[in-house]
């Protein structure tokens, strides 16, 4: 829910608690009808009215992992006496600040409007932070106004990240005789998987489609939704997908995974043969270790999906595109200058010159292995009159992230089943003051969420936008269709035309949109960051 300050609300928007009567600011005396009560496929949830939108937060999809750590997830032991739902749950272990975490982190919250006369569309959003960090408490992906104004009912995840999550600990495990680790690189993807089968056998109960699910997932979400486009698993769970920033062409491989858990091993100063004990030391040092340096990317240690051949037996997008997911619609998005997120606030980046920017054009910021001077170059001659700080960002991004976007768009096309690809040019604000339709920013706009703590977003128009990215989020979330109502004719991505829906006020198609620097950048191997 939006971060509305007072008693119940920290700065990072995570309720912190007082009693039901005072749970929403104006609420006065409480009443039966002010804590909704619903039956889950675990027990009851009381919740919250907010206006006219029921509020369930923190509700347990899966049981606490800290007692089976390095397992796969397990539903949570059945209860009689209601939940109540009306505090966030605690977010996943993690070295970022996220409010209150713990291993009792297999929580999900649900807004959805208080009067349903049928079924409604469903949105589950998988929040990003790479596999590293993030939650879905975050007052950006508030979904009280899509529930209010667009009439779907929204649900956000918590789920296991970094080495809890993702450390492929079955190869270490194997060889010294210990059991218990064999799922370990997947840990997230599949407590996703469980969060989906609870979407599944309780939505209908919160007024919610089953057979109307579309996932939506920015960044890193975007990336686990991928992944769950590749897994029998999730076979079902789904109907529909959005991703925001967010690819997964590949996954790592289980060597460099193994090479990672070793690192990861090596900085709590234990040898392979005391594995075991990671099932029990405290929490918070499993967390700091990973801060040691990815033997591959430089850097903290990066965990993700891993092509283990138990939970993900292929990569989710090569060599093709998944056959498993291929009837399922897709919306790809980008944004235009992506790195300014990352890059944009860094104090060394800004008023470079030409001769400077060949030192911050460096392969971990590019991710791939190219001459800064040959990208310099080319740029300029494209773009005389950019700036080196200009240049800087999208350049980065143009290598970067946006490779993989293409890629599966791409790949989707070979398929016969393409997707639709957004680009978003719309600015927002940095807090030093730049602007950009930077990483993130379009966040605000699918949520409707842009009074919300760190949006970014400006202009009288910015709420315009707002409008027509919640907009379209419904009609596709409802039909598999996201035309219409202010859109000119989304066409699908073709390899031909590369079609892409220009977000932007008037918003527009255009055909294959900053096509010579996907060209140029498509002459060098593209290898996904971490696999």
């Amino acid at each position: 829910m939006a971060n509305r300050g007072g008693p119940w609300t920290s700065r990072r928007g995570v309720l912190i608690g007082a009693g039901l009567a005072a749970a929403w600011p104006g609420m006065g005396t409480a009443r039966a009808s002010d804590h909704p009560t619903v039956q889950t496929r675990h027990g009851p949830a009381r919740g919250l009215v907010d206006q006219d939108v029921q509020v369930f937060l923190g509700i347990p999809y899966g049981a606490d992992t800290g007692p089976r750590r390095f397992a796969p997830p397990v539903p949570p032991a059945p209860w009689t006496l209601p939940f109540e739902a009306t505090a966030y749950g605690p977010s996943a272990p993690q070295r970022a600040e996220a409010g209150a975490t713990s291993e009792d982190c297999l929580r999900l919250n649900v807004w959805t409007p208080a009067r349903v006369e049928q079924p409604r569309p469903v949105v589950v959003y998988i929040h990003g932070g790479a596999y590293a960090t993030g939650s879905g408490s975050s007052p950006l992906t508030d979904g009280a106004r899509l529930a209010r104004r667009q009439g779907l009912v929204v649900v956000t995840v918590n789920h296991r990240l970094n080495a809890l999550g993702y450390g492929y600990l079955a190869r270490l495990a194997a060889a010294q005789g210990i059991s218990g680790f064999e799922a370990s690189g997947n840990l997230g993807q599949l407590d996703l998987v469980l969060a989906l089968e609870w979407v599944r056998d309780s939505i209908a109960a919160f007024g919610g489609d089953p057979s109307r699910v579309t996932l939506i997932g920015q960044s890193g979400g975007g990336a686990k939704i991928a992944t769950l486009m590749a897994m029998p698993q999730a076979r079902g769970l789904f109907h529909r997908v959005m991703t925001m920033s967010g690819q997964q062409v590949t996954a790592s491989g289980p060597l460099n995974a193994t090479r990672r858990a070793g690192v990861w091993l090596e900085a709590l100063g234990l040898a392979p043969d005391q594995l075991g004990q990671l099932r029990t030391l405290p929490v918070e040092r499993l967390i700091e270790a990973t801060r040691a340096e990815d033997p591959i990317l430089g850097g903290g240690l990066y965990f993700g999906p891993v092509l283990d051949d138990r939970v993900l037996t292929r990569h989710p997008f090569y060599p093709e595109a998944p056959a498993l997911s291929a009837h399922i619609p897709m919306i790809i998005g980008n944004t235009r200058e992506e790195t300014l997120a990352f890059l944009g606030n860094d104090p060394a980046n800004r008023d470079l010159t030409w001769a400077s920017l060949p030192g911050r054009l460096t392969p971990a910021q590019l991710r791939i292995d190219v001459a800064p001077e040959a990208v310099i170059a080319f740029y300029r001659d494209l773009y005389p009159a950019m700036s080196p700080d200009e240049v800087l960002i999208r350049a980065t991004t143009g290598g970067r992230s946006w490779r993989a976007a293409v890629i599966e768009a791409e790949e989707r096309a070979r398929q016969g089943s393409p997707a639709r690809v957004y680009q978003l040019d719309w600015p927002a604000r940095l807090p030093n003051g730049r602007t950009g339709a930077f990483h993130t920013s379009d966040i605000p706009l699918v949520f409707d969420t842009l009074a919300a703590e760190g949006s970014g977003a400006i202009g009288p128009e910015a709420q315009a936008v707002a409008d027509l990215m919640s907009g379209f989020v419904a009609r596709y979330a409802a039909t598999g269709d996201p035309g219409g109502q202010g859109l000119p004719d989304w066409t699908p991505y073709s390899l031909e035309h590369r079609e892409t829906l220009i977000l932007d006020r008037p918003p527009r198609m255009e055909n294959d949109p900053r096509g010579a620097e996907r060209a140029w950048f498509g002459r060098i191997p593209y290898i996904q960051p971490g696999s």
